[in-house]
């Protein structure tokens, strides 16, 4: 939001939206109404209240399409302070804990501290930590554990939002028993399956240091969406269960050096035209309107791969 002469400028970032509706402007055809449903998250250090500047002119931005400046503006907005009730939260049971500190002193407070979060470690059979939850401690209670003996319950009744997706627990199943040791065993599973996989590959296994050369076969018939490719890429280079980037950047900082395969090598694509048919309607605008798949091979190439797809 641009104030012109009357105030700060402010930001509103709209998340999820939607279009819902639109017709020329009452009055004005050269401009639309527009509805759309969308969430809402305002800037954490906005001060102004819910009251905007006397002459408010909003801007648009879309990164995606046009990262360097507004794509568009509007003269006023209305549902912008609309109230919206809280969402509801759905609280986190922990079942058959073990009563020993300091989970005790915890429970013993009588408001816990804020900034206090519990850390929720999810461990293999081996005690291996495979990823971890933030639970806020707002609100906890403990009773006598359905499973009996000395164990208790413990319900966090407003954690937050960080959670496995439903997709985690057949993902976790497979990992309890260590790191995969066969290779496309994530590839049974949907697009959110497929990410919950590739976030259990953050804590290794490692390859090793700045390792460069040689020749890797990427196996692509699994590959059908973001999550697939990445996750086949890291099988090829380090084998099954390892990372090689959660995202397009974090694939360049992987390329660029550390516990990982660095050019020059060669990275043989066995059925690449999978991934180039599923991925063509990933459009990355920022990359010159390029799918997700011509991104990552242009990417690997400019860095000192050698791609070779077939």
């Amino acid at each position: 939001m641009d104030p012109s002469n009357d105030g700060p400028a402010h930001f509103w970032d709209l998340q999820d939206t939607a279009v819902l509706a639109q017709w020329p402007t009452p009055g004005d055809p050269g401009r639309v109404d527009i509805v759309v449903g969308t969430g809402v998250r305002r800037e954490d250090d906005f001060r102004g209240g819910r009251r905007l500047p006397s002459n408010p002119r909003f801007d648009l931005w879309f990164p995606s399409i046009r990262g360097d400046g507004p794509s568009g503006g509007c003269r006023s907005i209305d549902g912008l302070f609309t109230p919206r009730p809280p969402r509801p939260t759905q609280p986190v049971h922990l079942i058959g804990c073990e009563p020993a500190e300091p989970l005790p002193a915890l429970l013993r407070r009588l408001v816990p501290q804020k900034g206090d979060p519990i850390t929720l470690r999810c461990l293999d059979r081996d005690g291996r930590t495979m990823t971890e939850y933030r639970l806020a401690p707002d609100t906890v209670e403990a009773r006598p554990s359905v499973l009996g003996g000395a164990l208790i319950d413990v319900t966090v009744t407003d954690p937050g939002d960080d959670r496995p997706t439903r997709a985690a627990r057949a993902v976790w199943e497979i990992w309890s028993d260590g790191v995969p040791t066969r290779p496309n065993q994530w590839a049974r599973f949907d697009a959110e399956g497929r990410s919950e996989w590739l976030d259990l590959t953050r804590v290794g296994p490692h390859g090793p240091q700045a390792l460069s050369g040689g020749t890797y076969h990427l196996d692509g018939q699994h590959v059908t969406d973001r999550a697939g490719l990445l996750l086949a890429l890291g099988e090829a280079l380090l084998g099954p269960g390892a990372n090689y980037g959660t995202c397009l950047d974090s694939v360049v900082d992987c390329l660029c050096g550390g516990p990982c395969v660095v050019p020059p090598f060669t990275l043989v694509w066995h059925h690449a035209d999978i991934a180039r048919r599923a991925l063509a309607g990933h459009i990355l605008h920022h990359c010159g309107g390029l799918s997700y798949f011509e991104e990552t091979v242009n990417l690997l190439r400019e860095y000192g791969v050698t791609v070779v797809l077939r």
